[in-house]
């Protein structure tokens, strides 16, 4: 909900302020890829597989071809397709590369793979002619669970089916557990999830000649740009990728899909005519990156006293078909090894993971990556370990979370952690929760007989804005370090910033407007920021990893500061004045301790651009400035959340009653815009906790494909939510810590440590159903 405008003299960072995109967006002016009406415009359907695993034998789509209005039938055996093939790259010595056809070619390898595809005048037309195409096939056996053994591998080069494995191994594991007091073994599965953003895949690509424009909801359009460019043998400045509007991603739009490549190539067919696909929900659950599909084999020791002593894990993520193209299979089981320890003290770990293919779609980046499933694993470990050492769940958390005297502090998986403030957050959750309160509570229930009820915890810690050094881990042929900006003050005194964010929903056009006017100086009215474009945008690799406030907003500050320090220059040579003595202040030129000011940002930019004859030797014309920033290691989010619920009895259902959650998300630079993005992470993961399950059966095909068996939540089933905050700023220029995705971290592990906690049973399996609930009463 819009607000109140921050006053010229106020700064705008930490103030809520009326967004840049609500205007449009609230009116309903806001242009998304499905909104793009060119002449002449072609439609798009894919055919897919209904197999999860099959032999193609034959393809027949002769009377597609010859039905009305049909512009094309493509099949992967046409040399413009089988000439292109992903293949996500990585260095790692495990790694298998996998070759994924745009169009499926002699196999298959899970139900949804594109097989062939139809333009038409028309969708219905497109949709018509698919059911004219006649593909025989020879099932073959499917592997949908990635830890049994499978009766045939998916890929060939991988006959055990694991694309990928790793053992992160740092201190003595064996001998630390030998000695332990306690030793605490578990076994955790978690559910398979789509990423379901309001705003399913799509996009249009037309050709002018050897030139290619492509419009897409993508979170990566600079990334998508330089894949397009070498998949179809172009020079890059050939290339335009536009991200308009884009109606949410969650990691889902940040993948180029065989989809993608096949519209380009067949759109360079239609000599000029734009072709447009847009993907349905059907298709979405089917074919669009899946995640979370994990199995987590345990094992921690613990003193007497509560310390952990030492982790040793064994972890398998499905991750699908394919290797997704660019992440690799390592996105997952990566990101699950080197931050399973949280943010708890820890010298002894060793911890395997692996990334095992099966028949199912391929797994990709999704809100929070992995750590929702690993983030459930070690607190379920500290619950149990708590349970059996007569300790609260809360106290054992105490006696082991970092704290800021040891900040800065390496991890196991050598991952640096620069926060250190996890008992503060976890403090904060329990007084605001009422932990006392619950407690008496709770009693009183038990003796009346009543529905039960239990509290939850669970603390984490978020790896955001990765630097270069952070980003190494997959070892993808680039490093996603850096991001780019360009400010500029026009003539009239208002601001134009061209940078590398994408925004999907996030508030991004505010956010660096925000620092922006506060960087140069000027009213955040007076700025105007342009992003999405590769023809026009700054370089970026865009949304993902919780990554924009920090490395797009210190691009933004320092391209912002720098032409600060010309106006300032320039100022201090035309009012004969010392620049150290001089301010910008909305817009204004202002000397220290002077109410009247010596003049405006207008007047300075009309000299710069206009009348260089009044320009002081030695300064350049323009006012203007591009910068880069790369954070190097990235900065680590603190948070805690806590939950009371309500179990019933007779049905199982399980119901919220509180829920808090205390986040350090450094410098606030908008609290409406953090607190929409916690919130909105904490409704995801609680979907995922309670509700979204991706089911296949044994044959690879997918039973929950619709809206009506693949549950979400809905804002009846989102809790009231009270979010608070620490603001600690972190070591980057402007002290942020990337929001976007911590708040999915917390509820698989709050929910099963409240559900423990009422009924003093184990959690193994997610999601949280009134079915398995219920007979966890039994």
């Amino acid at each position: 909900m819009s607000t109140t405008v921050t006053p010229n003299d106020q700064p705008a960072i930490g103030r809520v302020v009326r967004r840049k995109e609500d205007t449009r967006l609230l009116t309903g002016r806001g242009h998304y890829v499905s909104d793009l009406q060119l002449p002449r415009m072609r439609h798009v359907a894919f055919l897919r597989s209904p197999y999860g695993h099959a032999k193609i034998s034959r393809i027949d789509a002769t009377a597609a071809r010859s039905a009305p209005r049909v512009h094309g039938v493509f099949t992967g055996d046409l040399p413009d397709f089988a000439a292109v093939t992903l293949r996500a790259l990585s260095a790692l010595p495990s790694y298998v590369e996998t070759e994924q056809p745009i169009l499926a070619r002699d196999k298959v390898r899970f139900s949804g793979e594109p097989v062939a595809a139809v333009i038409a005048e028309d969708r219905y037309l497109a949709e018509d002619a698919l059911e004219l195409i006649d593909v025989d096939y020879e099932p073959l056996p499917a592997t949908v669970t990635a830890w049994l053994t499978p009766e045939e591998p998916v890929h060939a080069e991988a006959p055990d089916n694991v694309l990928l494995q790793r053992t992160f191994d740092t201190g003595e594991v064996p001998e630390a557990l030998a000695g332990a007091h306690l030793v605490v073994e578990r076994e955790l599965v978690t559910n398979r999830h789509a990423g379901n953003p309001m705003e399913c895949r799509a996009g249009v690509a037309l050709w002018d000649g050897e030139r290619l424009t492509f419009w897409s909801g993508t979170q990566v359009p600079h990334i998508a740009r330089n894949m397009l460019a070498e998949l179809l043998g172009l020079p890059e400045g050939n290339v335009r990728v536009i991200a308009p509007d884009v109606g949410g991603g969650f990691g889902t739009k940040a993948v180029l899909y065989p989809e993608d490549v096949a519209l380009c190539v067949m759109a360079r067919q239609m000599r000029g005519f734009p072709v447009k696909w847009v993907e349905d929900r059907a298709e979405h659950l089917l074919a669009a990156t899946h995640a979370r599909d994990h199995r987590y084999l345990v094992k921690a020791g613990f003193s007497a006293d509560g310390e952990l002593l030492a982790l040793d894990a064994d972890v398998t993520c499905n991750v699908g078909a394919y290797s997704v193209y660019p992440w690799t299979a390592g996105i997952e089981p990566l990101m699950a090894g080197g931050l399973l320890s949280g943010p708890y003290r820890l010298q002894h770990y060793r911890c395997t993971v692996r990334g095992v293919a099966t028949n199912t779609a391929p797994s990709g980046p999704y809100r929070g990556v992995a750590r929702p499933a690993s983030v459930f694993a070690m607190e379920s470990l500290l619950d149990d370990a708590a349970q059996r050492l007569g300790m609260s769940a809360l106290d054992i958390r105490r006696r082991n979370l970092i704290t800021p005297a040891e900040i800065p502090y390496r991890m196991p998986s050598r991952l640096v952690d620069d926060s250190g403030w996890y008992g503060e957050c976890l403090e904060k959750a329990v007084a605001t929760i009422g932990y006392d309160e619950f407690r008496a509570e709770q009693t009183r229930r038990r003796e009346a007989g009543e529905n039960p009820i239990g509290l939850g915890l669970a603390c984490y810690n978020e790896l955001t804005g990765l630097g270069r050094a952070a980003a190494a881990g997959p070892r993808m042929p680039f490093r996603t370090g850096h991001d780019a900006c360009t400010v500029r003050v026009n003539p009239d005194g208002r601001v134009t910033v061209l940078s590398g964010v994408t925004s999907q929903g996030q508030g991004l056009e505010t956010t660096v407007a925000q620092i922006v006017a506060d960087a140069v100086g000027v009213p955040y009215e007076d700025v105007e920021v342009r992003i999405g474009d590769t023809n026009e945008s700054l370089w970026g690799f865009g949304a993902f990893s919780s990554r924009q406030a920090v490395i797009g907003g210190g691009a933004a500050h320092r391209a912002g500061t720098r032409v600060r320090e010309k106006i300032l220059r320039l100022a201090a040579e035309l009012y004969e004045t010392d620049a150290d003595d001089l301010s910008v202040t909305g817009g204004e030129i202002r000397v220290a301790g002077e109410q009247k000011p010596l003049g405006t940002l207008a007047e300075l930019a009309r000299v710069a651009y206009l009348e260089s004859n009044r320009l002081p030797q030695g300064i350049e014309p323009g006012l203007e400035a591009t910068r880069f920033y790369d954070p190097i290691r990235g900065a680590f989010a603190a948070g805690a959340q806590a939950a009371v619920i309500e179990v019933d009895r007779t049905t199982g259902e399980l119901r919220i009653l509180k829920w808090v959650c205390v986040e350090d998300a450094g410098t606030v630079i908008n609290p409406q815009v953090v607190e929409g993005q916690i919130a909105g992470s904490i409704a995801q993961g609680l979907g995922g906790a309670l509700y979204e399950h991706l089911i296949y059966d044994e044959a690879g095909n997918l039973s929950t494909g619709t809206l009506m068996d693949y549950l979400m939540p809905t804002s009846a089933e989102v809790p009231d939510l009270v979010i608070e905050h620490l603001s600690k700023p972190a070591d980057n220029p402007l002290g942020v810590r990337g929001v976007g995705e911590g708040g999915t971290l917390g509820p698989n592990a709050v929910l099963a440590g409240a559900l423990t906690d009422a009924l003093g049973v184990r959690v193994t399996h997610l999601p949280l159903t009134p079915a398995v609930v219920w007979e966890a009463l039994r």
